[in-house]
């Protein structure tokens, strides 16, 4: 049993702010440093997503609380940033997208529901399931990670505990112990913080295995604003040594940086 450990400090309401705000940074500079010795753990699952998603599949996450707000973060940001269909990287929460603004209650408490919740998609086995809790012993992921095993999918999960449930449902764990919040249970300070990062490394790393970005570039980004256009309209300057104007007429025809910069040279201009 995972038990709860207390913070390393204790009479916070008599702290200074600047106090405070030390010691709550102090606690962070080591969040990095345990996502440093998980990197392996993170390589196997990540090699394994890989394998799957170049053969079609696509990459659930499911969570609860905080754990869940930021596997929808994560996907959410996947079409934008790399142009991948919108059911290409799916996150799912307890609770459903209500959840992600205000909390249901006892929502993470059915093990069944997580399954549920991605019947709609129809897995199969060339999907991936990660399951994110800090703690690691959220049901919700726990039988959702179970089930989609039983299923033939890939499982995963981003756990800040060691030896957890949900670790143990899962083929390729990612354990981020990270050790006592600063305030004692509060798992959307280093345990999120650890999450985030890891669910960047994931995304990050499978988007540029798959192809999604050239040089150190987001090729397939959408142009979204204007902000985006001009990233845009300056990578192709720089990739093809055109003019801005030229670039922005490139961009118009074709939709995206790849494409103008494709299609220009496809043209031999």
């Amino acid at each position: 049993m995972i038990t709860e450990t207390a913070s390393y400090y204790d009479h916070l309401e008599q702290m200074s702010v600047h106090d405070l705000l030390t010691n709550i940074n102090k606690e962070d500079q080591t969040v990095p440093l345990a996502v440093e010795k998980a990197i392996p753990q993170i390589e196997a699952l990540v090699t394994e997503i890989v394998k799957r998603m170049k053969n079609g599949g696509r990459l659930f996450y499911i969570g609860a609380g905080t754990s869940g707000r930021l596997g929808v973060v994560d996907a959410s940001e996947c079409p934008p940033t790399y142009g991948v269909p919108h059911d290409l990287v799916i996150g799912l929460m307890a609770g459903g997208d209500g959840a992600i603004r205000k909390a249901v209650e006892f929502a993470e408490d059915d093990a069944q529901q997580a399954w549920q919740d991605m019947a709609p998609y129809e897995p199969d086995e060339d999907d991936t399931v990660i399951g994110i809790a800090a703690s690691g012993r959220t049901p919700y992921v726990i039988g959702g990670l179970q089930q989609a095993r039983a299923a033939g999918l890939l499982t995963g999960c981003i756990v800040c505990n060691n030896g957890s449930a949900v670790a143990q449902a899962a083929e390729f764990p990612v354990e981020v112990v990270v050790g006592p919040e600063f305030v004692t249970g509060s798992t959307r300070m280093k345990a999120g913080t650890a999450q985030k990062l890891v669910l960047n490394m994931i995304s990050t790393s499978v988007m540029i295995q798959l192809g999604r970005v050239k040089g150190n570039k987001m090729v397939d980004m959408q142009l979204t604003n204007i902000k985006l256009q001009d990233r845009a309209a300056k990578m192709v300057m720089s990739e093809i040594g055109v003019s801005r104007e030229e670039a922005e007429k490139l961009l118009a025809k074709y939709g995206n940086v790849r494409g103008a910069i494709e299609g220009f040279t496809q043209a031999g201009q």
